[in-house]
Order: C-alpha cells, then sequence, then structure tokens
C-alpha cells in the first residue's frame, strides 16, 4: 500500500521580543541598566574634558600629553614620563602574569581533578578579590626587599645590558619591582578569560591529537593554543588595562620621576604612573594643577577605555556561537 506523502511542518517563527508583562519588566530594566552604562561613560568624558579644557588650551594636547615638565610654580605640565611609566610598568607586569595565568587556566581546565579545579577556582577568584591597598602594602612592606635582592642578582648577571643597568646603587622603587606586583594583580584576570576558552575547546580535537601520538605539551602547542590564541589575546589585554590604570599599589612601591623618561632601565628607581601622579598631586594642588591632574585623567581615561573596548571585541569574536 503506497503511503502517501506528509507535508512539512512549518517553521514556527521563534519570537525576539517579551511577550508576557513580567518579561517586558524584566526586558525594559535590563536594556536601561545596559544603556546607563554607556550615558555615564559618555557624562564622565564630559565633565573631565570641560575641566581638562584649561590645560590643554594653555599647554597644548601634544606638549601636555609627550612633554617632560611638570611644575606647579611655573604652572607648566607635562605627562610625558608619567604616561610611558604607565606603558613600561603594565608592560613588564602583563609579560611576567601571562604565562603564570596560561599554566593556572590549563592547570585548572586539563590537569586537575574536579576538585582540586574548584579549589584552585576559589582561590584565584579569592586573589582577585582582594583590594589593591592590600597588595600594595604587600609590596611595600613584605616584597620590595625582596625584589631589590632579586633586582641587584639580574644587575650582577646581567648588568652590562643596558635594559638591567643600575647607576643609582638603589634597587628599591624600580620599574621591576612595580611590575612583579602589578602581575600579582592581573593573573586572575587574564587566567580567568583563558580558562573560560579553555572550557569551549571541542574534546574531540584534543582527544584526536592524543590519539594520533600526541603528548601534552605538543597538543597544548599545536591543537589548544591556535584555537585559543584570539580569546588568550583579549584576555592579556583586559589585563593590560587593568595595570594601566592601578593607582595605590603601585604608588606604593615606585620611586616616581616627574620629569625625566626612564625608558628602559627597570632596575633603575625611577618611573611614572598616570594614576599614581594623581593620587599623589590632587591633595595639595591648585586650581591649575587640578585642572591639570584632570586632564591627565582624560588621557588614562581614553586610553584604557580603547584597551578594554579591543579587548571585549577580540573576546567576543573567540566565542564559538559567534563564529557561525
Amino acid at each position: 500500500m503506497a503511503q502517501t506523502p506528509q507535508t512539512a511542518p512549518v517553521r514556527r517563527a521563534l519570537r525576539v521580543k517579551p511577550a508576557t508583562r513580567e518579561d517586558k519588566i524584566f526586558f525594559g530594566v535590563s536594556t536601561a541598566a545596559g544603556y546607563s552604562s554607556l550615558v555615564f561613560i559618555i557624562l564622565i568624558l564630559i565633565f573631565l574634558g570641560v575641566q581638562a579644557w584649561p590645560t590643554f588650551a594653555q599647554q597644548g594636547v601634544f606638549e601636555f600629553v609627550f612633554g617632560t615638565n611638570w611644575s606647579s610654580n611655573e604652572e607648566q605640565y607635562s605627562i610625558g614620563p608619567m604616561l610611558w611609566g604607565s606603558v613600561l610598568v603594565a608592560i613588564i607586569g602583563v609579560v611576567l602574569a601571562v604565562p603564570m595565568a596560561i599554566s593556572i587556566a590549563y592547570f585548572i581546565q586539563f590537569m586537575a581533578s574536579p576538585k582540586i579545579a574548584r579549589a584552585a577556582t576559589i582561590f584565584v577568584d579569592l586573589l582577585a578579590a582582594i583590594p589593591s591597598v592590600i597588595i600594595g602594602l604587600w609590596g611595600l612592606t613584605v616584597f620590595s626587599q625582596v625584589g631589590a635582592q632579586w633586582g641587584q642578582m639580574i644587575n650582577g648577571a646581567l648588568g652590562f645590558i643596558p635594559f638591567f643597568s643600575n647607576e643609582a646603587g638603589s634597587f628599591l622603587g624600580t620599574p621591576f619591582i612595580a611590575g612583579i606586583v602589578i602581575s600579582v594583580m592581573i593573573v586572575p584576570i587574564i587566567s580567568s578569560v583563558t580558562r573560560e576558552i579553555f572550557s569551549q575547546i571541542d574534546d574531540d580535537l584534543i582527544k584526536a591529537s592524543i590519539s594520533l601520538g600526541g603528548n601534552r605539551e605538543s597538543t597544548f602547542r599545536r591543537v589548544i593554543l591556535p584555537v585559543s590564541a584570539s580569546g588568550i589575546t583579549g584576555g592579556v589585554l583586559l589585563g593590560l588595562g587593568r595595570a594601566l590604570g592601578e593607582t595605590v599599589a603601585i604608588f606604593f612601591v615606585l620611586n616616581l620621576i616627574y620629569d625625566d623618561f626612564n625608558w628602559f632601565n627597570i632596575l633603575e628607581p625611577a618611573g611614572g604612573a598616570i594614576a599614581s601622579l594623581i593620587l599623589a598631586k590632587f591633595g595639595e594642588a591648585s586650581a591649575s594643577e587640578v585642572s591639570a591632574l584632570l586632564a591627565a585623567g582624560i588621557v588614562l581615561f581614553i586610553l584604557t577605555l580603547i584597551i578594554n573596548s579591543l579587548a571585549a571585541f577580540i573576546v567576543s569574536k573567540a566565542q564559538p556561537w559567534n563564529n557561525r
């Protein structure tokens, strides 16, 4: 007996808007909260721009950002050494933090048992919750002497390289110490993002590599890293943005020099950081200096905003459901 063909059911269109009253309320509140963050950012930029305009008009944007003179008596302000110092310390912190963060994420995701993985995740998250002032006090009272000894040993072994030279004779208050303290603060951020990216890798890829004779090292190098590279890059940029905006911890452990660039001598007791400059000067600043400090704040704000936006874009593109 011949079977009569059946017509395929009509595919039902998916709803993209809330239907019930509860969904509409939740959708409205969520949308308002999302747009409010954008409004707050714009308002902060407007406020900083208005307050900083006298400094930009008097000094000139280029001279203010890249110059070297900071004198409240002469009312001449430039943040070049502070801007480069922020970048130098952040780079040192990222270089030290990335291997640790990737190792922690790999251990939690691929090596540890479920119980140990949960415990390690909790400890890493707790490290991220420690206030920066606490880490700064630890760096000042505990780690600075240890870091100075490390710097002295590096100088003794590699002092012929200009990068590791030291002419001051003191190894306290160096970008090297500040970079290590910053690395402790950004490891949880990079590790969390990397762990999330690792968890989205298809297990079949890893099993296929192992079945073809690959070991853990070759599988990590040839399979896991290439697949997750963009996501890890986004996590690194998020950590970089966090490092650029750090204030108290760097203020405690770095010897701030306002009028001279420390281009690459990471073991010299001289450096800069825009956020720490604002902390150091704001309490005793005159009206013109307050305007200059707010101008420095808007430069740092725009820089970190660009880096964090780029990081968010890269991380979102690393999600496998966004690539379909």
